[in-house]
């Protein structure tokens, strides 16, 4: 797994793109403080920039790095989540610009895959994670089932938890400060 990290933090460093596993569904990820890499996935996946992306960081230290205030209720949630948990925050800070939704916000999940949180770790950015298809179309449960448009469209396939398969995608929930809760995807 050490090696399998280093490759990727390599292509990460140059502003490339990965598709590598997650907690959740194969994910294709940069590093979401670069905006030209974040450019790159909206490229691929043909996506609008005006719908939003997702990041994932590997604890609630570096979740306190990316968000101006985190509200409270975000802890608690995130504690008792029983499956992958994306909280929409209000007022991400020191990420690409581009990363950033039109209100202010931003989607980060706090990332329990093994692979991807020693990843985490040890780059010590957040990545942005999409799901691993042309917007759109059905996301890919199986490594297996990635179009080739998108396995030749990224810098880097992760060679880890290939024959894993997720069909879960995270709950996603959007909090304010002033404590307004909005249960997004269940």
């Amino acid at each position: 797994m050490r090696e399998e990290i280093e490759k990727t933090i390599q292509v990460l460093k140059r502003g490339g793109l990965i598709l590598y596993p997650t907690d959740t569904v194969w994910g294709i990820g940069c590093d979401a403080t670069n905006a030209e890499a974040v450019d790159k996935v909206f490229a691929l996946k043909k996506r609008a920039e005006a719908k939003s992306l997702i990041c994932l960081v590997s604890d609630f230290k570096m979740l306190n790095q990316y968000v101006e205030e985190i509200p409270e209720m975000a802890y608690d949630i995130l504690k008792y989540a029983d499956k992958p948990t994306t909280i929409i925050y209000p007022d991400p800070i020191r990420v690409a610009m581009n990363v950033i939704n039109d209100d202010n916000t931003l989607g980060i999940r706090v990332c329990r895959n093994a692979f991807c949180n020693k990843l985490l770790k040890k780059f010590r950015k957040p990545l942005v994670s999409t799901s691993a298809n042309i917007s759109g179309e059905p996301t890919p449960l199986h490594f297996n089932e990635i179009s080739q448009t998108i396995k030749d469209g990224v810098d880097y396939i992760v060679d880890f938890d290939r024959d894993v398969k997720n069909n879960k995608p995270s709950t996603i929930i959007k909090l304010d400060l002033d404590g307004k809760v909005e249960v997004i995807r269940k």
